[in-house]
């Protein structure tokens, strides 16, 4: 028997497990990515800092982003400023790639976020020089590239756990 609009909701079925609101999917995309993206960053960071032959991966990145802004008729920024332009579109596109995580169907999220690290890991180790980027300073074998892309899978694992804790339903 359907409840008449004018009746009570506490005279409802009170043994029916509460929902709580269902967020956004762009909302949790973008809090998946960002923890994702924040991962990596704060792996390559912080460890380039204190490990010697730790990826480099700043340093391929503003390569890159020097690359594309001369491609496109644009002075590059150099020094410090390079460095910081080259964090913010890091972030940025690390952060769109890594919402990826929350699209397909429900739960998955651990094997689409290791997928997408893992893709992005060894992309990472294999294309710059294709590319035209260079090697990571210093890098030496087999260190190096397993750390590049033990960084990209734990933000792909990152966004994972995010993307499950925001979707889970209770």
């Amino acid at each position: 028997m359907t409840p008449s609009p004018q009746q009570d909701p506490q005279d409802r079925n009170t043994n029916a497990p509460a929902q709580l609101p269902r967020r956004p999917r762009w909302l949790v995309a973008v809090a998946a990515g960002a923890a994702g993206a924040v991962t990596v960053t704060l792996l390559n960071e912080g460890v380039r800092r204190v490990l010697p032959h730790a990826p480099r991966m700043e340093v391929i990145g503003e390569r890159a982003l020097s690359g594309t802004l001369r491609a496109a008729g644009a002075r590059p920024p150099r020094g410090r400023a390079l460095y910081r332009a080259t964090l913010g579109a890091d972030l940025l596109s690390n952060a769109l790639y890594y919402g990826l995580v929350t699209l397909g169907q429900p739960g998955g999220h651990w094997e689409r976020g290791a997928a997408l690290g893992l893709a992005a890991g060894v992309g990472a180790v294999v294309l710059p020089e294709p590319l035209g980027l260079g090697r990571q300073p210093g890098a030496r074998s087999p260190r190096t590239p397993v750390l590049t892309a033990t960084w990209y899978l734990a933000g792909g694992l990152a966004a994972a756990a995010v993307s499950g804790a925001l979707t889970r339903k209770s």
